[in-house]
Formats: structure tokens, sequence, C-alpha cells
């Protein structure tokens, strides 16, 4: 292994095996990629030359050369959450079957840090972009399709007809949050959102507003709200400390998180001023993360399919490298997970 100036290792380059061999450069090029085009007793030195130094062939520069490096950019709210990280492990997968390499990042639910990576893949040539639009408008990433980039959308709601669209029935799964609720014989509800800048979860909230009017009772009686500044555990537990400030007869009986992560928050939150779960607050979260049903108490949640939809947007991604594709939507169905956070066990 021979060293840079600063005396950190370097790796041995196609140069050094050429000086150590003998030869030149071309011929070690000429062993690596076509080694019947070398003599025998050559080859066989410029082996021994690349096992005595450990040289390793440099695949990313020898592809960027070619030009046949091939990468799919992908902009996610927030990569720390586990929803995201099982929607990126699809991607991850359905790439990979291709030789496709990921790039990922995340906006935090920021328009301005999603332009600037929005920007930077580009500047880096992906052939594709996958990104979770926060909420606004979707200018930005058209115009980057307009500029030859394929797009594809993992927010079927945000959609634009000229662009495809992955992603789950907010508005169902709002609903579906709701009505078990009431059904269980809760009347004033809260909803712990997140920051306005993600769009899903005032579509998650417009869905528990329909079951709150079909079951007769006024939103603005029925439904409390907490805007939390983040969709993270400690904005959830914020959230319900404030909730538990309420006045007792302002204070809900059950609480729709619009994701598991504010919902662990709360709970912690319950457990901290020893308020019972589901006893006296029922709690519901939304996507079902793994540690949903892990939790001490384990938590009811309107489950998504996470992996599918990563693979599934990545798909369409690659469906979409054919001249003649058109645009697609699709709509997955969310499904409700009851478990001891609504209802006590036996």
């Amino acid at each position: 292994m021979t060293t840079k100036a600063n005396g950190r290792p370097r790796r041995p380059s196609i140069t050094d095996v050429a000086r150590r061999a003998g030869v030149s450069v071309g011929t070690v090029s000429n062993v690596l990629n076509r080694p019947d085009q070398v003599a025998p007793a050559t080859r066989e030195r410029v082996q021994e030359a690349i096992e005595a130094l450990g040289f390793v062939r440099n695949a990313s520069a020898r592809q960027l050369r070619a030009g046949t490096i091939r990468t799919v950019g992908a902009i996610l709210l927030d990569i720390g959450n586990p929803f995201f990280t099982e929607v990126a492990r699809g991607i991850e997968d359905r790439l990979a079957s291709e030789d496709y390499t990921l790039l990922l990042s995340s906006s935090d639910e920021d328009p301005e840090r999603e332009a600037r990576y929005l920007r930077l893949h580009e500047e880096h040539g992906v052939q594709g972009i996958l990104v979770t639009p926060t909420r606004g408008s979707l200018d930005r990433i058209l115009a980057v399709r307009d500029r030859g980039i394929q797009v594809v959308l993992l927010d079927a709601a945000a959609g634009h007809p000229d662009v495809s669209s992955v992603g789950v029935d907010d508005v169902r799964g709002g609903r579906m949050a709701a009505e078990h609720l009431l059904e269980l014989g809760h009347r004033r509800i809260g909803f712990v959102s997140g920051p306005d800048t993600v769009a899903a979860c005032a579509r998650r909230r417009a869905g528990a507003v329909e079951a709150l009017l079909a079951a007769g009772l006024d939103p603005a009686d029925a439904l409390v709200d907490v805007a939390a500044p983040s969709l993270s555990a400690e904005a959830g537990d914020a959230a319900m400390t404030e909730l538990l400030a309420l006045p007792a007869a302002a204070r809900p009986t059950a609480t729709f998180c619009a994701n598991d992560l504010t919902a662990v928050g709360a709970l912690r939150a319950l457990r901290r001023a020893d308020v019972p779960v589901p006893g006296a607050m029922a709690v519901v979260g939304y996507d079902d993360i793994p540690v949903a049903a892990m939790l001490t108490v384990p938590l009811t949640s309107v489950r998504q399919p996470m992996h599918t939809i990563g693979w599934t947007a990545a798909d369409l991604l690659l469906q979409e490298a054919s001249p003649d594709a058109e645009p697609q939507r699709v709509l997955f169905e969310p499904e409700l997970v009851v478990r001891g956070s609504t209802v006590a066990g036996p």
C-alpha cells in the first residue's frame, strides 16, 4: 500500500501496477479487460504485481469514463423516520435488480432543501428522481422533468397528470382511524398534526373530519387540533403534554397522531403523566412502522405498505425509460391494525 503526502494510505493505481510489472499502463488495462490479447508470460507478471500491491480496479471510475453509471436520486421527507427507511429499502431493492445506484437524500420537510437536492441530483446526472414533495407548487419538480429527467412522485394525492405517482389513500386512512375511535365511544378526539409543508397530514385530518360529520358530530367541538413542528417523537411528546394541560371538560379521551413517531412521543408523555392507555386516553398512529407492535403498550396504527410503495415507485421510474410509457397513478389502500393503545387486552 502506498501513502499520500499526508501519511494516509493510498489505493494502488493501475500506474503502480504497470511500474511494478515493468509494462505500460495499456498492457495492464488489456490484462484486466482483454487478457487474451496479452502474452501469457506478461499476463502472469501483471497478475503477480496486482496481487502483491493489493490492487482493486475502480469500477465506478471505469463506468464514469464509459458513461455507463446508472443512478437514480430519491428525495424523501425524513430518512430518519422508519417509514421512509422502509420506502427507501423498497426503492433500493427494485433498482438493484437493474444495476442502478441509489442516491438518497432527505428534504427534512423543507421546500428549499428539496429544491437544493433537486438541483444537486440534476447536476450529478441522475437518470431519474423519486421525490416525496413538500407541500406547495410542483413547478421545480416539473421543471426537472421537462429537462429530460424522469420523475415519479411518492405521493399520489400531490399528483400531476403528466407525472407518475405512488401513494396511499390518506383521506380513507384518517377516516378509518377516527371511525375506530368513534366505535369505541370516544366523542372528543385530539389530532396531532405535523408542519403545514406535509400535505399528507392535512389529508389524514380531512378523513377524520369526514368520520366525525358522518357520526353527526361538529368537528369544531369534537376535534382538538395540535400542530406539531415536525413529525418526530419529541414533537408528539410536546403535543400530548399540551393536550393534557387542557381543562378536564375540554380534554379529548382519544388522540389520532399523523404518524407513528408522534404517537410514540404521545405515549411517552402519557406514561410520564401516569395517564392509563387506553383507559384514560386511547392513541392511534399512522404508518405501522416495525416498532409499533413492540411498544410496552402496542400501538394501534393505520398501516401503509412501505416497502411496496418504494418498490412500485422505482418500478414505474424504470418503466418510464420506454419512449411510449404513459404516466401512471398507483393508489394503495390503508389498513387499520388494532392493538392495545385503543383496545385493552383481556
